[in-house]
């Protein structure tokens, strides 16, 4: 369970108030420590798995314990000197008994906070249906309200935050909206397709979350989030094909599915796990808006000009990364996420959209050098190490549709910098010695990339390493890939083996 207060980095300075984020492995909590640094508060993280923190730009600057909610004196030790404590932990995915652990560690958690004189709690639930009856609530939303209750009973001044669908790459709830619209062109829905849902995107709740911190303490209950829009889940999904380039979808709302099966149609769908899109789908037949907007009256300048965002800018900037064609953080290690809607080291793999991978990886009997000058010289008069008809074939077919296909060569015979044009690829990293990737210009259901790295193993013998990516747009994207799948191993595969084989060969010449 807990290794109670075992401290992985050092404590933050004492002149500034501290704030303690419960759940920085998750959605929201990851998201939320870089605002509250910037914000001026020193940060400590509490989570079961600290090292998954680690590769966070901010982790050197944050106090990390590791602990579990659950665990009274692991909660103890991280409410020590604690100004604001932040509660963003819920127990959806965990089994079928997750309300009771919900309930268990909400009310360790209002404790402990009691004791040891914590000014202010601020929670993340979720936003309820009017007029329902708690008891009829779906299991999620019913858990919700309920640590929402526990906390406002704690007798610490709380906060409690009501979102309803949180718009962010990495979003369980916008995975799911991602996933349904990307993949199904044409998709027979449960009734709920027509329920109203007033989406929020996730700057405007990481705002609210750090201006409650600054509550009057005589201030004590919950507050409604939305975004300006007020939209069924058919519409959410229409907005989204529009702002992603697909076509229209063809939504054929069915009342017999249901939330039971809609909840195994979305599992066979989407990548979403099912113990958290169950719950989810059940969530969806209630509506769920916004009936105050009391937290302006609070929270210093909660609505800056252009904020709350409406839900097609805060799509833009969901799908910002892949619409700039950059590979993410989560595809790469070079990129580094530089705003709230960019996705995360710990977010989870089924985040972000599809991706599809390649992998190849050779011993050469090379020095690291010699296979790097392979490496760089790849492309135009070289060709590209495998099977060059196929490759000539696939340029004819690119120029047969309108793109670049393979007549543009290459800028220099021996040197690659960023931005090159090679071939139908373009430079889009080099870091001498060691990466090459280029970002596929050729005319494709998608984005694509090719990456080339050059080092050691373990035993110091030169090592090369090669991955493909394709990010598919739409259906057809999908479809794409599975047809030039089989093809991979003779292309990918020879390209990785006769690029060593061209290394070793540039060691043996005289």
């Amino acid at each position: 369970m807990a290794d109670n207060g075992e401290a992985t980095s050092p404590p933050p300075p004492a002149s500034h108030p501290l704030a303690l984020v419960t759940g920085a492995t998750g959605y929201i909590g990851g998201r939320l420590v870089p605002e509250l640094l910037a914000a001026g508060y020193a940060v400590r993280a509490l989570a079961r798995t600290p090292e998954k923190l680690r590769d966070h730009p901010w982790a050197g600057r944050t106090e990390v314990l590791r602990g579990d909610v659950t665990d009274p004196d692991a909660v103890r030790t991280a409410m020590a000197g604690v100004d604001v404590a932040y509660y963003l932990v819920h127990a959806l995915g965990s089994g079928r008994r997750f309300e009771d652990t919900d309930r268990r560690a909400a009310q360790i958690f209002a404790r402990q906070a009691r004791a040891a004189g914590v000014r202010r709690i601020v929670y993340l639930g979720g936003l309820t249906p009017q007029g329902v009856p708690e008891a009829d609530l779906s299991p999620h939303l019913r858990s919700r309200t309920e640590v929402g209750r526990i906390l406002l009973a704690s007798g610490v001044p709380t906060a409690v935050l009501r979102a309803a669908v949180i718009i962010g790459s990495g979003s369980a709830s916008f995975e799911m909206l991602r996933y349904l619209t990307e993949r199904l062109p044409v998709m027979v829905t449960p009734s709920w397709v027509r329920t109203r849902i007033q989406p929020v995107a996730v700057r405007d709740v990481l705002r609210a979350l750090v201006g409650c911190a600054q509550l009057p303490d005589d201030v004590s209950r919950a507050f409604d989030l939305g975004g300006p829009d007020i939209l069924s889940y058919r519409d959410m999904m229409q907005r989204y094909a529009r702002v992603a380039a697909l076509p229209e979808r063809v939504i054929l709302p069915v009342p017999m599915l249901t939330p039971r099966l809609s909840s195994l149609w979305i599992g066979l769908v989407t990548p979403v796990p099912p113990g958290i899109a169950r719950p989810l789908a059940a969530s969806l037949r209630y509506e769920v808006v916004c009936h105050e907007h009391d937290i302006a009256r609070y929270v210093p300048d909660p609505d800056p000009p252009g904020h709350p965002l409406a839900f097609d800018d805060a799509l833009e900037l969901a799908l910002r990364r892949v619409r700039d064609a950059e590979v993410s953080t989560r595809w790469s290690n070079a990129a580094v996420p530089g705003a709230p809607s960019d996705p995360l080291p710990t977010d989870p793999d089924w985040a972000g959209g599809s991706l599809y991978t390649d992998r190849r990886e050779q011993t050469v009997d090379a020095s690291p050098e010699a296979l790097w000058r392979v490496v760089e010289g790849i492309g135009g008069d070289n060709g590209w190490y495998s099977f060059p008809l196929l490759w000539a074939v696939r340029g004819w077919l690119d120029r047969l549709v309108g793109g670049v296909g393979l007549r543009r060569g290459r800028r220099d015979a021996g040197r690659l910098r960023v931005g090159d044009s090679l071939d139908f690829w373009r430079v889009e990293e080099v870091e001498p010695g060691r990466l090459l990737r280029l970002r596929a210009e050729m005319r494709l259901p998608g984005l694509a990339w090719l990456e080339m790295t050059v080092g050691r193993d373990a035993l110091g013998r030169t090592r090369y390493r090669q991955r493909a990516l394709f990010h598919p747009h739409g259906l057809t994207g999908h479809a794409y890939w599975w047809c030039v799948s089989p093809f991979h191993a003779a292309v990918f595969g020879g390209m990785a083996r006769n690029i060593a084989a061209a290394a070793a060969a540039e060691r043996d010449a005289p």
